[in-house]
């Protein structure tokens, strides 16, 4: 494996951990800014609308930097932006500092999936890109559960603190280890632009919004369902948060070797898989152990599907994959964005802490059944 690879996985788990590791806060942030937990959810969409709206902007103002210059840039803005969020006075301080954060996302994930690529073998492109996101993935065994925890226990801010440091150790990674590439001769912004006159690259893109947007809608309000449907205590979420990323890590691997060989066979399998367990995330949700297996289950079904959708960009981009890879990352994220809005539409209408599952299956579809009230969410200090 090249060292290069494990220099872009450093920095993916800086950047996976502050996008995972809200969601186990977000009854400490409501509470400490006096919100609603629906409107503490725009700390989720507002972070993957960030993504979407800086993956191509950051992408495209990098054009004149050299891949590795791009990526230390993208990590020190990313820095900038998980300070802010530490230091917040107000809430609306804290989704802008979010938001900073979130710019720096998708550029990182585009233009090192295309630089993993480049560094290995044709047929190892698959495996490179999901050596990665493995980054990600495990930011959500180690780094999410323990900033969850250290923020339960020291205070959310000394969480956005830490995950501050890990952006500075990234920048030191990809200083130290990935290789000055060149810039590819030739290659325009045009150039760029023309890979969406594929219709392939966009129902690749299309695929990403909807099928990885499901995973989104239940995991956004992961905290308040499993302590208030299932019944377990706050200080369990950062244990179901490591079973989520267990998951992640398994499907990311497998969904790595598998998509080499067999692609959209994979992503049939995967995301027809994923929309029958988030239905019945609605019934396991009441049940400790079963909602336990679902988590793991969404998690693993979810990212199988990550390094196939990238590659399937990266293949129908041709030449110019750069730009097209780095809105595929905004895809993921603008699903991200509309699951966790909608999600956050149905709880505030009054159809429970499950009905985001729903959502995630169907997007727009409310739960059946009565509506039920919703108490204020209880949390580590309040209970």
């Amino acid at each position: 494996m090249p060292l290069a690879l494990l220099a872009l996985a450093i920095g993916a788990f800086g950047i996976g951990t502050t996008e995972f590791v809200i969601m186990g806060l977000l009854p400490e942030v409501a509470s400490d800014f006096g919100v609603s937990i629906p409107t503490a959810g725009f700390l989720v969409t507002g972070y993957a609308l960030g993504v979407v709206l800086g993956a191509p902007v950051m992408t495209v103002l990098g054009t004149r930097f050299s891949r590795k210059r791009m990526l230390m840039l993208l990590m020190g803005l990313f820095v900038v932006g998980n300070l802010l969020s530490a230091v917040a006075p107000v809430f609306s301080v804290m989704v802008t500092g979010r938001v900073v954060a979130s710019l720096t996302h998708g550029a990182f994930f585009g233009i090192g999936s295309v630089v993993a690529a480049d560094l290995v073998a044709p047929d190892k492109k698959a495996g490179a890109i999901a050596m990665m996101f493995t980054g990600l993935t495990v930011a959500n065994v180690v780094g999410v559960p323990l900033g969850t925890f250290v923020g339960q226990s020291a205070g959310w801010r000394v969480t956005f603190a830490l995950v501050a440091g890990l952006g500075v150790i990234g920048l030191a990674g990809v200083a130290r280890l990935v290789p000055d590439l060149p810039k590819p001769e030739g290659v325009r912004l045009r150039h760029e632009l023309a890979a969406f006159r594929n219709v392939q690259v966009l129902l690749a893109m299309a695929m990403t919004v909807l099928g990885f947007g499901g995973v989104f809608a239940a995991i956004t309000y992961i905290a308040p369902m499993m302590t208030h449907v299932a019944g377990f205590a706050d200080s369990s979420v950062t244990w179901l948060l490591v079973l989520f990323g267990l998951g992640m890590v398994g499907g990311n691997l497998v969904g790595g070797r598998l998509a080499d060989r067999a692609t959209m066979p994979l992503l049939y399998v995967s995301l027809s898989a994923l929309a029958v367990v988030l239905a019945l995330f609605t019934l396991t949700a009441h049940n400790e152990v079963a909602a336990a297996v679902t988590i793991v289950l969404i998690g693993a079904l979810g990212f199988a599907t990550v390094p196939p959708l990238q590659k399937r960009v990266l293949d129908q981009a041709h030449g110019a994959p750069t730009l097209a890879s780095a809105v595929n990352i905004g895809a993921f994220n603008l699903g991200n964005a509309l699951s966790a809005w909608l999600g956050g539409l149905v709880i505030a209408a009054g159809f429970g802490y499950t009905a985001p599952n729903w959502v995630g299956r169907r997007p727009g579809r409310r739960r059946p059944g009565p509506r039920r009230p919703l108490g204020r969410p209880r949390t580590a200090a309040g209970r």
